[in-house]
């Protein structure tokens, strides 16, 4: 029996534009969230808003984990079309991106 392998985990976070309303964000959020039903390479894909008291956020008010079996299908993800064409809806709203990429350790 070959013993599970560790699923890379792709940690997006996102700070909005003051300009951004809340109907575009969602938009940009559903937009992001849309792409687990269009991208293959996608495991498993979920979200939350930041909620923290401690006031480290740094403005970053959105945050996505998703799953790959591979730093391949990360790559293939981030040339897939449907990600590209996310870009586009992101870009205009986007005023900053953090991003870490990591293998799970259970």
């Amino acid at each position: 029996m070959n013993p599970k392998l560790p699923l890379l985990r792709h940690v997006v976070l996102f700070k909005f534009r003051d300009s951004s309303t809340e109907d575009e964000v969602e938009h940009v959020v559903s937009s992001f969230m849309s792409l687990k039903n269009q991208v293959p390479q996608i495991v498993a894909m979920e979200w939350g808003r930041n909620i923290s008291e401690e006031n480290h956020h740094q403005g970053f008010t959105h945050c996505f984990i998703i799953s790959y079996e591979s730093i391949q299908d990360l790559t293939n993800y981030q040339k897939h079309p449907a990600h590209l064409d996310f870009q586009q809806i992101l870009g205009p709203h986007m005023e900053k991106v953090f991003v870490v990429d990591y293998y799970s350790n259970d």
